[in-house]
C-alpha cells in the first residue's frame, strides 16, 4: 500500500512538472514550428501539408522515441535541396518511399550501435554544407521574393536572376520584405516582447497587411486539411540505383544532423543527456511514418530544439505536445494557412538561409588552415548536388590531414653570433626527406650548428638522414649538436617501429642549462627568445599596463626552488620575494620584505601571501646545528631561534613531518614555516586583512627529492593538490 502511495506520489509530481515546464514551452516550439514546416515544403517543391505531416510525426513519435529528451524533431532546411532534386528526378509519391526507406537504414544504423562514428564527419564539411543548403536557398526564394518561381538549379537561378528582378511584383516583394524586417529587427527588441517567436510575429503581420491593403499576391494553396493529403508512397518503376543513392543520402544527411543537434542540445541544459542510438532509432521511425503518410524527411531540428530549451522545457513531453498542437491546427484550422503569401514564407526562408551561413564558421576555418575543405564542399553543394559536394569536401579533408600528419617544419637560420640552427617541428618522415636534404644543405660548412628536434613522430628513414649528414658535417670541421625537445627521440628511431606517443618529455624550457646541448646564460636566452617569446606575446600584451598577481609567494634564495615551476603559474601570477630560510623578521629588519608586503598590500591588492620552504635548506641546517658562518650570514640565521625553539618543543607539525617520514633538517624546515606563517598573522600590515579574510596566510613545503608541493598549517603537513585554494 505504501508503495502504491509512492508511486502515485511520483506519478503526480511529474504529471505538474509536465504541466508547469513543458506544456508551456510546447506552445512556444509550436509557434515556431508552424511556419517552419510550410516554408520547407515551400522550398523543397512538395506538397505544403507534407511539412505540417512531417512535424506532426517527428514531434509525436520522435519525441516518444527518440534517445534526446529536449531534441524536437520535424522537416529541416538541411534536406531541401536533396528533397527538391528527388521530387524533380522523381515525384513526390516516389520520394515518399524513398523517406521510408531511409528510415529503416536509420534504424539498422540505431540497432548497430554505430551512431557515434557519424560524428567522426569534419565539422568544417558539415558547416559548409549547411552553408552551401543555405545559400542554394536564398538563391532560389529570391525568385519567389520577386513574384516568380525558381529553377532546379543554383546556376540556373543565377543567370535568371537579373532579369527577374528587372520584372519584379511589387506586391510580393513588400511582403516578403516585411517578414525579413520583422525577422531581423524582433532579436533587437526587449526580452519580454520577444516572448513571441519572431517567426510567428512576420508571417502574421505579413499576412494582416496583405489582406488589409488590396494587393494582389498569391497565396498559399492546401486544397484540404492534414487528412485529406494523408497518401501512400508509390515505388518507383526503374532507375533503382539512383533511388538507392537517395535512400543512402536522406539516411546519412539526416542522421548527421540530427546527432549534431543532439550533442549541441546536449550542451545547452543540465539534464539527462542522449542516447545516440537510441535517438538515430526514434528519427528513423519518424521518417518511416512520415514517408508512409505523405509527409517529409524528419531530422532533430537545432532552431526548435533551442527554443524548446530556452524555453524551460523538462522532458520528452513537450516535444510530444508540440506534434499534437500543430495536428489540432491542421486539422481544425487549416483555412487560416491559405490566407498566407508565399513570399511571405520566401522572406522567411532567406532569413533561415543567411543564418545558416555562419561568418564565426568561416573565420574558424580561416584560423585553422581549413578554408580550402570549406570552399570546395560549398561550392560542390552549390553547383553539383549536396552528397557530391559534402564527398568532395572529405576528400580534401583526408588530404589536408595527411599533408600536416606528413610534413614536418623544417628551418634553417643564423644567429648573431654565427651560430646555425635547423629547427625541425612536426612529424618528421620519408615524405620529408626532399625538404629535409635541401635545408641541411643549405648550412654552410666548418660551422657551429645546433638541430632541434621537436617532433612527436620520427620515423627510420629521417633519423637515418640526420645522422648520416651529422657524420659528413663534422667529418668536414664543422661541430653539430642534437637537442631532442619532442617526445620522439632521434637515437631510439631505429630500435622500435615508429609510433606516435601521448607520454612527453618535461619542457626544455623548464631543465636547467646544464640540460641543454651547450647551456649558459647566453644560450639560454637565444632559446627563450626562438622558443618562448612568441608563445607568451599574448600574456605579455596584457601586462603592459601593470601588475595585478594572485599572490605574494615568500620563499627561500636557493636556486632549487622555482615558484612559477612548482606552481605552474606564468607572468604576472606571483609576486615573489626571496631571502636565506624564508624568513619573516619582526621589527622590519628585512626592509625589502616590508616594502614588498606594502606594495602587495596596498597597491596590489593580493589575496594570498605565501610562505615556501623546501628539504635540504641549508639555512636550517645552520639554525639547527650551529656551525662556524661569517657573521653575516650567523646574524641573519638568528631569525630563525624561535623556528628552533619551536621545533626543540616539539611543535605539532614537527611530529606531522616525523611522521611523514622527513629528518631533521626538514623537520625544522615544516616548523619554520608554520611559524613564519603566525608572524605574518601577527603583522601589523597584514593582521587587519587576515582577521578580515581579504588575504589567506599559505605555507607550502617543496620536497626536492621527489618533487611533490605540500601545503603546511599550524599542525599538518598534506598534499596540496587536494586543495581548493591554494
Amino acid at each position: 500500500m505504501n508503495s502504491s502511495i509512492r508511486e502515485g506520489v511520483v506519478v503526480q509530481e511529474k504529471l505538474r512538472e509536465v504541466v508547469r515546464f513543458d506544456v508551456p514551452a510546447s506552445i512556444v516550439v509550436f509557434l515556431v514550428a508552424l511556419p517552419l514546416s510550410l516554408g520547407i515544403a515551400l522550398a523543397s517543391g512538395a506538397p505544403l501539408m507534407a511539412g505540417l505531416i512531417a512535424g506532426v510525426i517527428g514531434g509525436i513519435v520522435g519525441g516518444l522515441m527518440g534517445g534526446s529528451p529536449l531534441l524536437v524533431s520535424g522537416p529541416a532546411a538541411g534536406l531541401t535541396v536533396v528533397v527538391a532534386e528527388l521530387i524533380n528526378k522523381f515525384g513526390w509519391k516516389v520520394t515518399a518511399a524513398i523517406t521510408v526507406a531511409a528510415g529503416l537504414v536509420q534504424i539498422g544504423l540505431g540497432m548497430s550501435r554505430i551512431a557515434r562514428a557519424a560524428l567522426a564527419i569534419s565539422p568544417v564539411v558539415v558547416h559548409a554544407m549547411l552553408a552551401g543548403i543555405g545559400v542554394t536557398i536564398v538563391i532560389q526564394q529570391t525568385h519567389v521574393l520577386f513574384g516568380g518561381t525558381s529553377r532546379s538549379s543554383v546556376l540556373q537561378n543565377l543567370i535568371d536572376l537579373p532579369a527577374r528582378i528587372g520584372s519584379m511584383h511589387w506586391p510580393d516583394f513588400a511582403v516578403g520584405a516585411i517578414v525579413i524586417a520583422v525577422m531581423l529587427l524582433w532579436p533587437k527588441l526587449p526580452p519580454k516582447w520577444r516572448r513571441v517567436p519572431g517567426a510567428l510575429v512576420a508571417i502574421v503581420a505579413a499576412t494582416v497587411f496583405s489582406l488589409v491593403v488590396p494587393m494582389n499576391v498569391e497565396r498559399i494553396k492546401l486544397n484540404g486539411s492534414i487528412i485529406d493529403a494523408i497518401g501512400l508512397p508509390q515505388l518507383p518503376t526503374g532507375q533503382w540505383a539512383a533511388v538507392a543513392l537517395g535512400v543512402l543520402t536522406v539516411a546519412l544527411i539526416a542522421s548527421v544532423e540530427s546527432l549534431l543537434s543532439a550533442v549541441a542540445v546536449d550542451k545547452m541544459h543540465d539534464g539527462a543527456k542522449s542516447n545516440l542510438d537510441r535517438e538515430l532509432i526514434g528519427q528513423g521511425a519518424a521518417n518511416s511514418l512520415s514517408g508512409l503518410l505523405g509527409g517529409l524527411p524528419v531530422t532533430g531540428v537545432i532552431v526548435r530544439s533551442a527554443t524548446n530549451v530556452t524555453s524551460g522545457a523538462r522532458t520528452r513531453w513537450s516535444a510530444v505536445l508540440h506534434g499534437v498542437w500543430l495536428l489540432l491546427f491542421s486539422v481544425a484550422l487549416s483555412g487560416l494557412v491559405e490566407k498566407i503569401p508565399t513570399s511571405a514564407l520566401a522572406g522567411l526562408l532567406i532569413v533561415i538561409g543567411v543564418q545558416l551561413v555562419k561568418t564565426a564558421h568561416i573565420r574558424t576555418a580561416r584560423r585553422t588552415g581549413d578554408i580550402a575543405v570549406y570552399a570546395v564542399t560549398i561550392l560542390g553543394v552549390l553547383f553539383l548536388n549536396l552528397l557530391e559536394g559534402v564527398l568532395a569536401g572529405l576528400v580534401v579533408a583526408i588530404l589536408l590531414v595527411l599533408w600536416r600528419v606528413a610534413r614536418a617544419s623544417i628551418e634553417a637560420s643564423q644567429d648573431s653570433a654565427g651560430r646555425w640552427h635547423v629547427a625541425i617541428d612536426g612529424s618528421l618522415s620519408f615524405f620529408s626527406l626532399p625538404r629535409l636534404s635541401r635545408v641541411l644543405a643549405s648550412v654552410p660548412p666548418g660551422g657551429d650548428v645546433a638541430i632541434e628536434l621537436t617532433v612527436d613522430f620520427l620515423d627510420h628513414a629521417s633519423a637515418e638522414e640526420i645522422t648520416e649528414w651529422v657524420r659528413r658535417y663534422r667529418a668536414g670541421g664543422g661541430t653539430v649538436t642534437i637537442d631532442d625537445l619532442g617526445v620522439a627521440q632521434i637515437h631510439a628511431a631505429g630500435d622500435t617501429s615508429p609510433r606516435r606517443t601521448t607520454e612527453r618529455s618535461a619542457e626544455r624550457g623548464l631543465l636547467p642549462w646544464r640540460a641543454h646541448a651547450r647551456g649558459g646564460l647566453a644560450d639560454g636566452i637565444a632559446r627563450y627568445h626562438r622558443r618562448h617569446a612568441s608563445l607568451l606575446s599574448d600574456d605579455f600584451d596584457g601586462l603592459i599596463d601593470g601588475q595585478r598577481p594572485e599572490a605574494l609567494f615568500l620563499t627561500c634564495a636557493d636556486s632549487r626552488v622555482v615558484p612559477n615551476v612548482i606552481t605552474a603559474s606564468g607572468p604576472g601570477d606571483l609576486f615573489t620575494v626571496r631571502n636565506v630560510g624564508n624568513l619573516v623578521p619582526a621589527g622590519g629588519v628585512d626592509g625589502s620584505l616590508e616594502a614588498a608586503l606594502t606594495y602587495a598590500v596596498d597597491n596590489l591588492d593580493v589575496n594570498q601571501v605565501i610562505v615556501c620552504g623546501h628539504s635540504g635548506c641549508g639555512a636550517m641546517g645552520v639554525a639547527l646545528d650551529r656551525p662556524a658562518v661569517p657573521p653575516s650570514i650567523e646574524q641573519w640565521i638568528e631569525h630563525a631561534d624561535a623556528s628552533v625553539e619551536a621545533y626543540r618543543e616539539g611543535h605539532p607539525v614537527r611530529r606531522a613531518a616525523e611522521a611523514a617520514g622527513f629528518g631533521p633538517v626538514d623537520q625544522l624546515a615544516v616548523v619554520n614555516i608554520a611559524v613564519q606563517l603566525e608572524n605574518l598573522r601577527n603583522h601589523p600590515l597584514l593582521r587587519e586583512a587576515v582577521a578580515e579574510g581579504r588575504i589567506d596566510v599559505v605555507g607550502l613545503f617543496f620536497d626536492i627529492g621527489t618533487g611533490r608541493v605540500l601545503r603546511v598549517t599550524d599542525t599538518a603537513v598534506v598534499e596540496a593538490d587536494t586543495l581548493t585554494h591554494v
